[in-house]
């Protein structure tokens, strides 16, 4: 027993070590790793705008400090921001740009980095409380194994869950989570890397703010603790201008469309993503932003932890953490309304919906998406749960966790089979699928700017990524883009530019990408290629 427990512990930190490796590679091919290897990600997905809107930055010779890039959504521009690209990671790999290929990408190490970051967060979380090394590794390893995490494939920068985990781990320690200071850091990262983050991290910091304000003696300590606070609000508020917020954009008028089930925690909605439990197909909009499955290993991690609540008295380190994460359930609650909102449903179906206030849709436009925001609530309630199953004998949470999380990994097998396979092409190495031909290159440096017509891409946006990918590479600028938000400016341009083309007055120097439906103006002449109707500029005399 003595030699097995030494072995234990002697292996523990490969453990450590390998876990976030082995995720990484049953969600993505290895070839993902290959920072010259893009094509993979040019498939129409939030991934690849992802990549392309870093790709278009670091290609773009004016963009100096800005994090914006007018080779994309051209002269206007285009911010990071919206083009669901990493601006954190731009700034990271931006004194690299002069030793980077042409075809960078960096979605693959962004993964296995958020990774790691998760798993040192959800062990910081756990180390005060957890009573050997076994159960703190099954119980971190529980917290890294959240569906929601690794349905964010495909859109990565929101893998960051780690900055939600380190939100919880300042606010557990009340002299910490009354030191602004130590807040800085998570909300100026969650401000870098989305808006839906920064929502969450705030919402935690909320509550310790709140908590520190009751519980401050005196007014000197209370006017340094808001004074503090403000310069906080301060420093996203600068964050949030530079990164390209402050634009004049129409509301969506989406709120709802994106909301979770209220039947989310145990309906896996996808049939391939639980071996054990049945799914209901959830209505369309819901299946994915409002995912919120928790996996077989975690469902029955809360009965036990109920049955270890019941049974087994709080050790002295659990004394008051209770206590503490009350102070969250305002913002827990609040974060689970808004993303459950007013157009709830449960298995597939709809319930009544009841209409917002005048005042408060404008405002929940801005998280239209709104099923992400049970993140935090679901995060909470797996620590709760582990913290709960802590108390168990020391000879059996170890064991008990471990088997667990055995049954998380094997109920979650279908859905890691079903990620992996989308980041199959990457063992080809190919760049451009949809658009092999090589006439491709010398057409578009040819073109002193690209235009798709209609100006509309989804309709095949892989085509667009593959188009728009050359074009910045060679410095030509693309009229057009697929964002997040599209100014009341670009609109305008947009419908001018339509208006131009269909009376016939093209651009000599422009390269048109037409619709399969769009009508040619008399007198211009159409060149299919890889199936794509295009006029070509005229060549300069």
């Amino acid at each position: 027993m003595v030699r097995s427990s030494a072995l234990a512990t002697a292996l523990m930190p490969f453990a450590w070590l390998l876990l976030p490796v082995g995720l990484y590679f049953a969600l993505f091919h290895p070839a993902t790793l290959d920072i010259a290897n893009a094509g993979w990600l040019l498939q129409g997905t939030d991934n690849g705008e992802n990549a392309l809107g870093l790709h278009a930055w670091l290609h773009d010779e004016d963009a100096g400090l800005a994090l914006s890039t007018e080779l994309l959504g051209a002269p206007f521009g285009t911010p990071l921001l919206f083009t669901d690209s990493n601006p954190l990671l731009a700034l990271i790999v931006a004194p690299f740009t002069p030793l980077l290929p042409p075809d960078a990408q960096f979605v693959g190490w962004w993964v296995l980095v958020s990774l790691y970051l998760h798993l040192y967060f959800a062990r910081r979380l756990l180390a005060p409380y957890a009573p050997g090394d076994l159960a703190l590794w099954a119980g971190a390893a529980l917290m890294t194994a959240l569906p929601t995490l690794f349905n964010r494939f495909v859109h990565v920068n929101l893998m960051a869950h780690w900055l939600i985990l380190w939100a919880l781990w300042l606010f557990l320690d009340p002299k910490r989570a009354r030191d602004n200071r130590w807040w800085i850091a998570p909300i100026a990262l969650a401000t870098l890397v989305h808006a839906y983050l920064l929502v969450m991290v705030a919402a935690i910091w909320g509550s310790a703010m709140l908590a520190a304000f009751v519980a401050a003696r005196g007014a000197g300590p209370r006017i340094w603790l808001v004074a503090s606070a403000t310069g906080i609000l301060a420093m996203v508020a600068v964050l949030a201008w530079w990164l390209g917020a402050g634009g004049a954009y129409d509301l969506t008028g989406s709120y709802g469309a994106f909301a979770m089930p209220i039947d989310a925690l145990w309906n896996p909605g996808n049939p391939s993503y639980s071996n054990f439990l049945p799914a209901i197909e959830q209505r369309e909009g819901r299946g994915f932003e409002g995912f919120q499955y928790l996996g077989l290993g975690l469902l029955l991690l809360m009965p036990l932890a109920l049955f270890a609540a019941v049974r087994d008295p709080a050790p002295r380190a659990q004394r008051g953490v209770f206590r503490r994460l009350a102070w969250l359930l305002p913002a827990l609650i609040v974060l689970t309304a808004v993303a459950v909102s007013n157009h709830p449903d449960f298995a597939g179906q709809r319930l009544p919906r009841f209409l917002l206030p005048d005042f408060l849709a404008p405002m929940l436009d801005m998280v239209r998406a709104s099923g992400r925001l049970f993140w935090p609530v679901a995060y909470t309630l797996v620590f709760a749960a582990i913290l709960l199953a802590y108390r168990m004998k020391r000879a059996r949470v170890g064991l008990a966790l471990t088997a667990l999380l055995a049954i998380q990994m094997v109920d979650l097998a279908g859905m890691f089979t079903a990620i992996r396979g989308t980041s199959a092409m990457a063992q080809t190495h190919r760049l451009y699928d949809r658009t092999p031909d090589p006439r491709w290159d010398d057409i578009i440096r040819s073109s002193r700017d690209v235009a798709f017509v209609p100006a509309d891409v989804t309709g095949d946006l892989e085509l667009y990524q593959e188009i728009a990918w050359r074009a910045v590479k060679f410095g030509r600028p693309m009229r057009n883009v697929y964002a997040a938000r599209i100014s009341r400016q670009m609109k305008a341009r947009d419908a001018a530019d339509a208006a131009h083309f269909e009376r016939g007055a093209l651009d000599p120097r422009r390269l048109y990408i037409l619709g399969r439906d769009i009508p040619v103006p008399p007198e211009r002449e159409v060149t299919t290629i890889d199936g794509v109707r295009v006029i070509l500029p005229e060549l300069r005399s």
